[in-house]
């Protein structure tokens, strides 16, 4: 009967004092010495039962949450999850206030709280434990287990003020930690903590150490893991950028196959061009070496845009501004070409062959021009030098030029720039189906046309476009008439011709300008060859000359007078036997036909030399007459 209800207590689990219980009964009831003892007896048993039970419970619990540990981290999805699964389950398990855990921090030289279970301290969640610093600095320094009782009391590491203080509003007083170990190598501390006084058993500390060797383990796996994604993560990047790098020379391969094949079968820039917009997109302007676009057109081109073809030429790679792509070839130190790509996205490669390509062509087109340049050039020379030498038509014919029809021959002085200059002829001439040489510090072109004045100008204001410099050109006409031995000895003269009205121009501080003789007046009558004094008075005086001979004024003679007596209109009018007033209007009648500006110093030599040559050309003027005849 005794040991049954002790029996029964064990099976409902009772506490420590219920097994009292029966004592106390068997007393009340007048029991025997002997069957007290004997009551005793049992109860020390039933209760060393009950604690051995209970150890047992609280070991399968431990077991039990080891289990689930180790379950987590087999099936580690989240670090974080894992980590408060064990800080969780060491308070629970431990039947503290507060689990915690802190890592150490390599960059710092410190620990920080990684995950907390119970805390209320924002303070305290935010703490940083330097090594040997506070039980959880001592513990990563050390190694260790260590446990306290009472923290403050305890001596045997070092307290500071700020972990002091997160502890205190915490609350803690005892504390237990034991170290995250990865082999040699503390990573962190997992520590339990409760609000009062207590004991930590051994059996605590290794219960403890045991889900510190969890979480380290979750910890490690987790840096494995992350380390195999990245690496998974950069081997598939590497992979794609291994098959977009291929992708891409393969399509730069087959435009450069294509541009290719459009060169060998005599395309130019503009089937080039077209290649490459139709496998790019966008629009695309290809510009030549002094900027000027040869084919396409992207809009307004700013300087930001030069200085980017510069730095392309600079690096050999395509630069980029904004929404243009600008790839440019040098050849020497010279800009040879750019391509400008106005597209979001483009692949450079492309552009590049395509800029080396145009390259490749425009200095093919050079060579080319720079042969039938000389051939031109030597012909010219011949055709100025010795005009007597035989078979001179028959080459011009040979190059497409026409000896027989009307030819301008413009002689343009520039700066000294050569070569440049040279090209520039050369490749006008081709353009225009003439011929062109360098002569030193001029360049002579015989161009077909009759217009004189025209070409010279226009040579003028090109060529120092090209040269960014002044070049002042002169110009002379050949007339379309005459057999070989004569139109030689007409391109020869014209030369001398021409050239005399370049340097008279400079002379005149005319430099940049283009003219021929008929248009440098009374100057042209000293540099020009036909020496055409009857077309000198009539574009000088004509106007005045008809207005006589029509309405038989004297106006010519007015103008002598005027200009024989220093300008004074009293004395012309005393010269003439007219009235002052005769003579103001006479000349304001002139001022109507001649035009503005006749009295400036210029006009007015121009006016006197014509009027000398029409007396002397002419009889005499009809005599004076009344002011009713102007």
């Amino acid at each position: 009967m005794t040991g049954t209800t002790f029996l029964e207590l064990l099976a409902r689990e009772a506490s420590a004092v219920e097994f009292e219980g029966p004592i106390i009964a068997a007393r009340a009831a007048g029991a025997d010495p002997a069957t007290i003892e004997e009551l005793e007896q049992a109860k020390v048993e039933a209760l060393k039962v009950r604690d051995l039970l209970k150890r047992r419970a609280r070991r399968e619990a431990e077991l039990s949450a080891l289990y689930d540990t180790a379950g987590d981290l087999a099936a580690l999805r989240d670090l974080d999850a894992v980590l408060e699964a064990i800080v969780h389950r060491a308070r629970q398990l431990l039947a503290t206030d507060i689990a915690y855990m802190t890592l150490h921090d390599p960059e710092r030289g410190d620990t920080y709280m990684r995950v907390t279970d119970g805390s209320i301290s924002a303070k305290f969640r935010a703490l940083r434990l330097a090594m040997g610093a506070g039980l959880g600095g001592l513990v990563a320094q050390k190694a260790v287990p260590y446990a306290t009782a009472d923290y403050f009391a305890d001596a045997r590491f070092r307290h500071k003020d700020d972990i002091d203080e997160a502890v205190t509003e915490e609350g803690l007083v005892a504390i237990l930690g034991v170290p995250l170990r990865l082999g040699q190598r503390v990573i962190g501390v997992l520590m339990a903590a409760n609000r009062s006084a207590r004991p930590f058993h051994q059996e605590e500390v290794s219960l403890l150490a045991s889900l510190a060797a969890h979480a380290a383990v979750a910890i490690d796996n987790a840096r494995l893991l992350q380390e195999t994604r990245n690496a998974l993560e950069e081997l598939s990047h590497a992979h794609r950028t291994a098959r977009a790098h291929g992708e891409a020379v393969e399509r730069a391969a087959l435009a450069h196959d294509r541009m290719t094949s459009l060169v060998l079968r005599g395309g130019g820039i503009e089937d080039v061009a077209a290649v490459v917009t139709d496998v790019l997109g966008g629009s695309l302007a290809v510009l030549d070496d002094l900027g000027r676009a040869l084919t396409g057109d992207v809009g307004e081109l700013d300087q930001e845009v030069f200085e980017a073809a510069q730095a392309s030429r600079a690096l050999g790679r395509t630069v980029r501004r904004g929404d243009l792509l600008i790839a440019s070839v040098d050849v020497g130190g010279e800009p040879l070409c750019t391509l400008v790509l106005r597209s979001d996205d483009a692949d450079e490669r492309i552009l590049e062959r395509a800029a080396l390509v145009c390259a490749l062509l425009l200095l093919f087109r050079r060579s080319v021009a720079e042969a039938e340049g000389r051939v031109r050039g030597e012909l010219l020379d011949d055709l100025i030098a010795r005009p007597g030498s035989p078979g001179l038509a028959d080459r011009a014919h040979r190059l497409g030029v026409d000896l027989g029809a009307p030819h301008v021959v413009v002689v343009a002085k520039h700066a000294g720039q050569r070569e440049r200059a040279a090209f520039w002829a050369s490749s006008q001439a081709t353009m225009w189906h003439g011929l062109a040489a360098g002569r030193g510090d001029e360049v002579v072109l015989l161009l077909p046309g009759a217009d004189a004045a025209g070409a010279a100008q226009r040579v003028a204001a090109e060529l120092s476009a090209s040269l960014q410099s002044p070049a002042t050109a002169g110009a002379s006409g050949m007339p379309g008439e005459g057999r070989e031995p004569s139109r030689a000895r007409d391109v020869a003269r014209a030369y001398q011709e021409a050239r005399r009205c370049a340097e008279a121009l400079i002379a005149l501080g005319r430099a940049g300008d283009g003219a021929s003789a008929a248009e440098l007046g009374f100057v042209g009558l000293l540099v020009g060859d036909g020496r055409d004094v009857g077309g000198f008075v009539d574009s000088t005086l004509g106007a005045v000359i008809e207005y006589d001979a029509r309405r038989g004024t004297a106006l010519a003679d007015t103008l002598s007078a005027y200009f024989g007596s220093g300008g004074s209109p009293s004395r012309t009018a005393e010269a003439m036997h007219i009235h002052v007033n005769t003579v103001t209007q006479r000349l304001d009648r002139v001022g109507k036909l001649l035009g503005e500006g006749w009295l400036e110093p210029g006009r007015a030599l121009e006016i006197q030399l014509a009027l000398r040559l029409h007396r002397l050309g002419h009889t005499s003027i009809t005599q004076t007459v009344g002011a009713d005849a102007i």
